[in-house]
């Protein structure tokens, strides 16, 4: 018997919505296809956007949005991106796939888009192969008001008022595909390049993202900081505003990574174990970042992170397409579940991607869409969204697994208070096989309103275009309350969330 102990009266941080973020980039089918079919398609769309897309995600609460990479971001030129679309410049997609880009979708249609989702906007622009006049011309087309070249450019274009930027990465993986940089060439060239990017409007900030380590990478964290976040020595300058992280889940490592659909219990609780290395990653970056900024003001940014397998056969494996089954779902869960635990320093996190592209949370093929079981674990999580965290306990869990080295605990939890009052209670059952019983006691609230929802199915149980529900959320009322608190059984493999009437 496992039992989850929740003090309502202890707020232990606020767990902002960025957190539940996504990443859009010019990768296989994400944005030509998954997102945009343009105005011309017999696909019912508004502007271009998918209709049946765009409104998922709206359900889905989408909060913020990364784009345009990613390693695209480093080779982009926003400039081909502007324009009448049949003056584009085409360009050979070199990362991914080989394909050519027209540039149909840019700078106006990605603005666009967000407008639809009615989401914050987070854009990556070039250091790798761009130059510092390249990136503050951006910033300025799309956000400056009054007069000067790149906003004239910008309503000559169609687009009279400014946009709002939210977030601004200042290059890509720096590390690698963004340039191959040493961390101190790096963060030398961050502190230049961040100048340009200009706040014209003091009531819009812009939240500047600095390009951090790859994994375990920390002499990168500690190079970068050293240089880039003093300007003498003791003296914070306050030109970071974030500190990205990259990390991937490859069960059978790096080169082999493992197929989406296929695998055994020993891969099951390997993959779930090294999802849940990336707590041990947030505590080793957060206790470097601690000794540069122990109030914590600048937010580890995870914009970067999901389940990495080897593409669906017959796929273009620079597409990197593939399919997504209740094991991505268990990853999204534990993993939110890591981020939520750790909002004083996780402010953003981004899944990698949207649509069709690694662990997304929606598939598209022509004219059908279908939603993943990634995508209904957000759906169940969004109510944390903008919530507060609450203290809460977790006794009795077991240690499971098939390997010494790949044992993870079979439960997982998050608790928030919204603003709306209710609390939100999410379970994840990480045992392929073995329900759990559950008590769920409060410190002082006597639940009256509860309701439940569930996602469960056997563990490689993923839904197609032939069977496109065969994985949903649904109603669950296999629980009982009383004075002393919830009480249920958590069936295998499932993710479970409660709403409490406080």
């Amino acid at each position: 018997m496992a039992k989850l102990y929740i003090n309502e009266k202890n707020k232990k941080g606020h767990i902002n919505s960025e957190i539940y973020g996504h990443f859009s980039e010019h990768l296989g089918r994400c944005i030509y296809e998954g997102l945009y079919v343009g105005e011309d398609s017999d696909i019912p769309n508004t502007h271009g956007m998918r209709n049946d897309v765009v409104a998922a995600l709206k359900e889905m609460e989408i909060p913020v949005l990364r784009w345009p990479g990613g390693c695209f971001a480093d080779e982009y030129h926003w400039k081909d991106g502007i324009g009448p679309k049949e003056k584009r410049k085409k360009m050979i997609n070199t990362h991914w796939g080989g394909v050519v880009e027209d540039n149909s979708f840019g700078t106006h249609e990605f603005f666009e888009l967000c407008e639809q989702l009615g989401c914050k906007t987070y854009i990556n622009g070039n250091v790798g192969s761009g130059t510092v006049q390249e990136m503050s011309e951006w910033v300025e087309y799309m956000t400056f008001e009054g007069v000067s070249p790149m906003a004239e450019l910008r309503k000559k274009n169609g687009h009279e008022k400014p946009w709002k930027i939210d977030f601004f990465g200042v290059g890509n993986e720096n590390w690698g595909c963004g340039g191959n940089m040493t961390p101190e060439y790096y963060a030398n060239l961050y502190r230049r390049y961040q100048t340009y990017v200009r706040v014209y409007n003091p009531d819009k900030p812009i939240f500047k993202i600095c390009g951090g380590p790859n994994v375990a990478d920390y002499t990168w964290t500690g190079d970068v900081l050293k240089t880039a976040f003093y300007n003498v020595p003791g003296e914070a300058h306050g030109l970071m505003d974030g500190l990205s992280l990259h990390y991937y889940v490859h069960p059978e490592g790096w080169e082999l990574k493992g197929s989406a659909t296929e695998f055994d219990k020993k891969v099951w609780y390997k993959t779930l174990a090294k999802a849940k290395y990336i707590e041990e990653l947030i505590q080793k970056h957060g206790t470097i970042m601690d000794v540069y900024d122990p109030e914590k003001k600048i937010g580890l940014i995870v914009d970067e992170w999901g389940t990495w397998f080897t593409c669906e056969p017959g796929t273009n494996p620079g597409f990197l397409y593939q399919q997504n089954t209740m094991r991505d779902a268990l990853v999204a869960g534990v993993t939110l579940d890591i981020f939520n635990r750790h909002c004083d320093r996780v402010k953003m996190a981004n899944i990698a991607q949207l649509v069709n592209v690694l662990q997304s949370v929606i598939l598209t093929e022509g004219p059908r869409m279908l939603l993943t079981p990634t995508y209904h674990v957000f759906h169940m999580y969004k109510h944390h969204q903008d919530a507060e965290l609450l203290d809460s306990c977790l006794d009795g869990a077991e240690t499971i697994g098939e390997e010494e080295d790949y044992m993870v605990p079979n439960l997982s939890e998050s608790v928030s208070l919204g603003k709306d009052g209710m609390i939100t209670i999410t379970l994840n059952n990480l045992s392929a096989e073995a329900a759990s019983d559950m008590d769920i006691a409060f410190a002082q609230l006597k639940p009256a309103e509860v309701k439940a929802s569930i996602l469960t199915q056997e563990m490689h149980a993923h839904n197609t275009f032939q069977d496109p529900e065969k994985v949903k959320e649904q109603e669950f009322t296999a629980f009982t309350t009383d004075a002393e608190g919830i009480h249920c059984v958590i069936p295998p493999c499932s993710v479970l969330s409660f709403r409490v009437k406080a």
